[in-house]
């Protein structure tokens, strides 16, 4: 077990090279010269090309491409992603608050999606064709269809205009949690819950189902081994669904006002801050790469047919 971790290990590192090489590059790819942008945003209302040369001088951007690109990813391993262009203050003192905001939200979602989506695909399985499976996938297509915007823009109305229960936005206290979590659970759930249901049946036709009820095993019993057999593709799928909704909580935060990496991010797109754009896809990159090994390792832990496999 422990080569295979450190296998997953080693093929995780030039991965993570070659998406920071990218991510560095998308800054030479922009058509805005980022000591131009640095110059706006310091408010220089004259900018000559005597100025920007004087600018990229102090800023390192006169050497080559490669050396610039060593630097930044010495200096990203200590968790120095530059200045932001814009506030002028290191990326990370901007990015790291709201990076744990987003994680916060993003944790409490990816447990009720669990919750939710593994109690709903066992129903659905062993109802397989019934009227509570039919009703249940119904109701989880019609949420699942729904733009998270247009939900999020009823839950605000109802709860908190009409009866005037939740915060609209923030996150002052557990109440501002709320109408988040519950958007995202909603969005997700119904997604995930039919793979949950999927790999469930796939096991129900399996032959040892069939000799443990021959064998006169409770049915709980047989229940809990189709899980456990279950378990291998619901880690793999909840594995890489928390960095999916760490990248894509933007839609959620900017309509709560939630002070995360989604509000960061519009923030920074829109001003150009190009330092705080690159830590934050390398960030997100980082952690694509990160959930996925966790949870290939996770499987080969439960089925060690896969550790041969490496």
């Amino acid at each position: 077990m422990g080569r295979y971790i450190l296998n997953r290990i080693l093929i995780s590192i030039p991965l993570l090279v070659a998406i920071s090489f990218i991510t560095f590059i998308l800054n030479n790819l922009s058509p805005l010269d980022p000591a131009e942008v640095v110059l706006h945003a310091q408010g220089v209302p004259n900018i000559t090309e005597a100025l920007i040369a004087e600018t990229k001088a102090a800023l390192g951007m006169d050497r080559p491409l490669f050396v610039r690109y060593l630097n930044w990813l010495i200096s990203c391993l200590h968790f120095d992603f530059g200045n932001s262009y814009v506030m002028g203050k290191p990326v990370w003192s901007l990015l790291a608050p709201a990076f744990l905001n987003t994680l916060k939200l993003t944790l409490l979602s990816v447990a009720a999606i669990i919750v939710l989506s593994t109690a709903l695909g066992i129903v659905c399985a062993l109802k397989e064709g019934k009227a509570a499976d039919k009703s249940v996938r119904g109701i989880a297509f019609f949420l699942t269809s729904m733009p998270p915007y247009w939900l999020a823009a009823l839950m605000v109305w109802y709860f908190s205009v009409k009866l005037d229960l939740l915060p609209t936005s923030g996150m002052d206290n557990y109440q501002s949690y709320i109408l988040p979590v519950t958007v995202i659970t909603v969005s997700y759930a119904g997604i995930y819950f039919r793979i949950i249901r999927s790999s469930m049946l796939s096991n129900l036709n399996e032959d040892y189902v069939l000799y443990g009820r021959a064998s006169g095993l409770p049915e709980r019993k047989i229940t809990m081994h189709i899980l456990r057999n279950s378990l291998q593709v619901a880690i793999s799928v909840f594995g890489m669904a928390t960095p999916i909704i760490l990248g894509s909580t933007v839609v959620v935060e900017n309509l709560f006002a939630w002070p995360g990496l989604g509000t960061l991010s519009i923030k920074s797109i829109l001003s150009r801050d190009f330092p705080m754009i690159q830590a934050y896809v390398l960030v997100l990159a980082a952690a694509f790469v990160l959930f996925n090994t966790v949870s290939d390792i996770i499987n080969a832990a439960l089925n060690p047919r896969l550790r041969r496999e490496l």
